[in-house]
This record gives C-alpha cells, sequence and structure tokens, in this order.
C-alpha cells in the first residue's frame, strides 16, 4: 500500500507578516511535492477540519478561544508567532490532516500516511502558540491514536529546534515516549538531556540535545546507538515522525549540516522500527523546514523513504568520518536513559 498523502492548498491561507520564515511558499512546496506523488500513482487526499473535541485533548480551553478569537484578524501571539484572517481555520484543517493520517493507519486502509502541514506545531504546548507553530499537530494525532485504543504511541522529532510543546503535554503520560534530535543550544532553550519526564511519566522523555554542526553521520550514530534500540524496547504500536527539515545544511535558521538524503535514512530506520514493533504503522507530520529548496529535496526524498523506496534501508556511512558530535551526544543521553532502560 502506497503512503497516503494528506495536504490542503488552504494551508496558504494562514498568512504570518511579510519576511517570516514560515510563509506560504513552503505550502507551494507541499502543493509540488503532492502533486508529483499523484503524477507517480500514490493517493493525496484533502483533509477534513479537526472537531474541537480532539484539539481539546491536547489544548487548553484558553488555547482555543485566544485562537478563536483572532479569526478574521492579524493577531501577534508572541514575539515569533502571527495569526492571519483564515489562521484558526487552517490550523484547524492542519490538525484534522494529522488525524486523517491516524484513521487511515489504523482502520488498515494504509500502514503509512504523511500530513503536509502548515503551520506547524511543536512548539505549542496545552495553553500557548508559540514558535511559529499554533495547533499542535502532532500531539493531536497522538492524542487520537490512544482514545482509539493504543496503548503505546512513540513520537520522534527530528526537527532542529527541541519540541518543547509535546514534551510538555505528555512528560507526565508513559503511554508515549517522546524522542528528540535537536540543535543545543538554541531555541526555544528546552530539551536538556536530564528532562527525562515527570511522575509516571519518567523515562519517557528522550532528549538528544546536540552540538551545532552535527551532520548526516553524527544524527545516523545517533539514531543507531540509542534512539532505534530504545525506540523498540518501547515497543510502540504506531509511531509518529514529527518531520522537521530545518537541520538541513541549507537552512537559514538553524546550523546543522543534515543532508535530504539524511533524513531520508532517519525515516527509514524508524520504518524499521514500525515494521518489527507496530506492523509498519507509521505517521509523518511536518514542522519546520524554511530553505524551499532543501525542503522540497528532504520531503520528496523522505516519502520515498517512508514509501519503501531509496533510503529506506539504513546503510552504514563510510569509514572514517567523523561522528565526534553525534557519539558525545548519544553517550550522554545513554547515561542518563540507563537509569530507567535497564540494559541500553
Amino acid at each position: 500500500m502506497a503512503v497516503l498523502v494528506l495536504t490542503s492548498p488552504r494551508f496558504s491561507d494562514h498568512t504570518p507578516p511579510p519576511g517570516h520564515p514560515e510563509h506560504g511558499g513552503r505550502q507551494d512546496v507541499m502543493d509540488a511535492v503532492a502533486a508529483r506523488w499523484r503524477e507517480r500513482g500514490g493517493p493525496v487526499a484533502e483533509p477534513s477540519p479537526a472537531p474541537r473535541e480532539a484539539i481539546r485533548a491536547v489544548h487548553s480551553d484558553r488555547f482555543i478561544e485566544t485562537l478563536e478569537s483572532a479569526a478574521g484578524r492579524a493577531v501577534m501571539l508572541d514575539p515569533d508567532t502571527f495569526t492571519s484572517a483564515e489562521s484558526w481555520d487552517v490550523t484547524q484543517l492542519a490538525a484534522g490532516a494529522a488525524l486523517g493520517a491516524v484513521d487511515a493507519v489504523l482502520d488498515g486502509e494504509t500502514r503509512r500516511a504523511a500530513a503536509l502541514v502548515r503551520p506547524p506545531g511543536h512548539h505549542s504546548n496545552r495553553d500557548l502558540a508559540r514558535g511559529f507553530c499554533l495547533v499542535n499537530n502532532a500531539a493531536v494525532s497522538a492524542a487520537r491514536a490512544l482514545d482509539l485504543g493504543l496503548s503505546r504511541v512513540a513520537i520522534v522529532d527530528f526537527d532542529v529546534h527541541h519540541g518543547n510543546g509535546t514534551q510538555e503535554i505528555f512528560e507526565a503520560d508513559p503511554r508515549v515516549l517522546y524522542v528528540s534530535t535537536h540543535q543545543w543550544p538554541f531555541y526555544p532553550g528546552t530539551g536538556r538531556v536530564d528532562d527525562v519526564g515527570v511522575g509516571g511519566g519518567r523515562g519517557f522523555t528522550v532528549n538528544v540535545p546536540m552540538e551545532r554542526g552535527a551532520t548526516d553521520a553524527d544524527v545516523e550514530h545517533v539514531f543507531d546507538d540509542l534512539v532505534v534500540p530504545l525506540t523498540s524496547r518501547f515497543e510502540p504500536e504506531l509511531v509518529i515522525v514529527s518531520a522537521g527539515f530545518d537541520a538541513h545544511e541549507e537552512d537559514p535558521i538553524g546550523g546543522m549540516r543534515m543532508s535530504a538524503g539524511g533524513f531520508a535514512r532517519l525515516t527509514g530506520r524508524l520504518c524499521a522500527v514500525a515494521d518489527a514493533c507496530a506492523s509498519g504503522r507509521v505517521v509523518l507530520i511536518t514542522e519546520g523546514g524554511y530553505h524551499l529548496r532543501a525542503f522540497a529535496a528532504s520531503l520528496s526524498a523522505t516519502l520515498a523513504a517512508l514509501d519503501g523506496g531509496d533510503g529506506a534501508v539504513a546503510a552504514p556511512g563510510p569509514a572514517g568520518v567523523d561522528r565526534r558530535r553525534g557519539i558525545d551526544a548519544a553517550g550522554r543521553a545513554r547515561a542518563v536513559q540507563s537509569a530507567f532502560w535497564r540494559g541500553l
């Protein structure tokens, strides 16, 4: 079964101020990627808006009322985050794409689905929209999976920024494993290696902060040494990928040096985990990525990997490649997480 892509040209109707990095050109990229997917015979569907109850599963009434009250207006929610007249409708549609992806996978319509959406979501917590983000699409999708009866959902976030909102929403919930690889120090200033969750959720938040300049080899080492074995030990019934592509070497915001092929290989590794533990079920949801050419290449390569094409099989990297940043990051995270995952 081919990967189901859910997206909508309506996502262009969220229009932050001129010069903002999270602009409508990003949707032009996603529309073009989806059109090529359709031309090759892949299924592409238009999402339906998320119902209020699905958004309330992860966001407070205060959060929802703030966005609703901004409908029809341009409002600054924080120094980086803005609404425009259509943003409330658009973000409900983006969350609906994430829900539609989960529903399709759990209904058996497909094993893998991708929600190509904007605005992104992983910085928004229960009460506050921030960091270019409105509704937290990954969190909405994980909550939907739990509501449908799953007991273990993994969210793996390889955006260059830590997904502080997703972490905060699930940090006390042992049913959700949240794993983040991210540049450190960097916005939003969260995601320390010793942030491991709270209460009964301790050990189910896994942060791997990485030094600026990390490459494909570094991040792939972290996945091979820590992310894949730990996520496999969790035995998820669904893998959700918060797919940000702003760790690309050409991205104007991040300071890491990944490539489109690197993102594809990370996705391939997560698909292998899903094949072993989750009947192959993977939902990918877009987050950041602000260099349009790099975003297009990364998204296309990742979709191919999600579909089992080139990049789905993680071949070992060439000998002699410097993996110092990855070795250091994985070692620090392993030392912290070994208290929760014996024999890791």
